[in-house]
């Protein structure tokens, strides 16, 4: 009778010891340096602050810097997949980047979360993009919102200046269709890359266009200067950016010649000017207080869009799990429904809703329009 009583209390004690030890492997890829890094320090630096308890499963994150090089990001998210043998990944920081690896997370079958610009990362569905949500604004939510106070305020000539790269591509794409709907004609179009230190040509061609606006589709520091170019050519006409100009850096690299600018981006940028009763605020500012607690800087918004990441698998890995563990093909197809089947879920940057169809899930709760006035942003009102 001691006997089996023992080894029988041995045997729940083990139990319970590999349910406490149960773990999920997710993996990171950030720009942590080079030309994006302005984007990707917040989103590595939120890491830290990520869930490291998930329904009954500790959490083990794998974070790798990809240098802003689409070749690395390749190689880190071969390594995380093969090697790391991770559940999920979060990343990468740029579009392009993003659109480099997608055949690899789909043919592993991994879900990825990727906190980037571009909806081409989930739009047009496919067998492979099935694999990706995003976890910011699709561009066509922003674009909406900033065509709709183009016409309202008389703009009926555009210029567009954008990256000659997979978020300028789909921006282009998305401004001609709003622009189309608005009676707006887009004059002038001009492309230039993330790593270029002077649009100088590009810009006097804008400027001898003479449009009524202007708008920028760029990310980080890079969407500083061709406004910046404009500006100091003489340009008098409104500027418009999209979220991706949505960074302290934005302000503090552009000094007054970004004064005026509009845009439309989550509600963080603004937060003190959002009424309590917006479900988001609680969430945002958690987030905040947490980052600036530990970093003594707020926080970018880019940042958030990984937390909500974090937020997002939180709900759907008990989900999975009860279809599958953890470190399993099926655990990872599992998950993927699960992340597709998200409601109402309340984040920093809005509620989502994902569907087969729609693996961003934002509506207008997710964006609000920002105009920059005294060096800072400040809800346009």
């Amino acid at each position: 009778m001691f006997r089996l009583s023992t080894v029988s209390a041995a045997f729940l004690l083990a139990s319970m010891c590999s349910v406490s030890w149960a773990q999920v492997k997710i993996g990171v890829i950030t720009s942590a340096t080079g030309p994006t890094a302005v984007v990707g320090v917040p989103q590595r630096n939120t890491v830290p602050l990520l869930p490291t308890k998930m329904g009954d499963f500790t959490v083990e994150y794998v974070s790798l810097d990809d240098a802003s090089d689409t070749n690395q990001t390749v190689t880190g998210i071969k390594k995380l997949i093969s090697t790391d043998k991770v559940d999920a990944i979060i990343g990468p920081t740029g579009s392009p980047n993003t659109m480099s690896v997608i055949p690899f997370v789909a043919e592993s079958g991994t879900p990825m979360l990727a906190p980037v610009g571009t909806a081409s990362a989930v739009l047009p569905m496919t067998d492979e993009k099935k694999w990706v949500f995003k976890t910011t604004q699709n561009d066509d939510i922003i674009a909406a919102a900033l065509f709709e106070h183009m016409a309202a305020n008389g703009v009926k000539t555009l210029g567009f200046f954008g990256f000659n790269d997979a978020y300028g591509e789909n921006w282009l794409s998305v401004a001609k269709e709003q622009a189309k709907k608005h009676n707006i004609d887009i004059i002038a179009t001009e492309r230039y890359v993330r790593s270029d230190t002077s649009v100088t040509g590009q810009s006097l061609k804008l400027y001898a266009a003479k449009p009524d606006a202007v708008l920028v589709a760029g990310t980080g520091a890079a969407a500083v200067l061709p406004q910046v170019t404009l500006v100091k050519q003489g340009y008098k006409g409104q500027i418009y950016q999209t979220h991706g100009a949505a960074l302290p850096a934005f302000l503090s690299l552009g000094g007054k010649d970004v004064e005026g600018t509009i845009l439309a981006a989550g509600m963080m940028l603004v937060l003190p000017e959002i009424d309590d009763s917006n479900p988001s605020k609680a969430i945002a500012q958690t987030y905040i207080d947490r980052y600036t607690e530990m970093y003594n800087t707020a926080p970018a918004t880019f940042g958030a869009n990984v937390y909500d990441a974090g937020m997002l698998l939180e709900q759907a890995i008990p989900v999975a799990a009860k279809q599958a563990q953890p470190g399993t093909p099926e655990f990872r197809s599992a998950l993927r429904d699960a992340l597709e089947q998200t409601q109402e879920l309340v984040a920093t940057q809005g509620v989502y809703n994902m569907s087969p169809e729609d693996h961003s899930g934002f509506d207008e709760r997710g964006r609000v329009m920002i105009v920059v006035q005294d060096g800072q942003w400040r809800l346009l009102k």
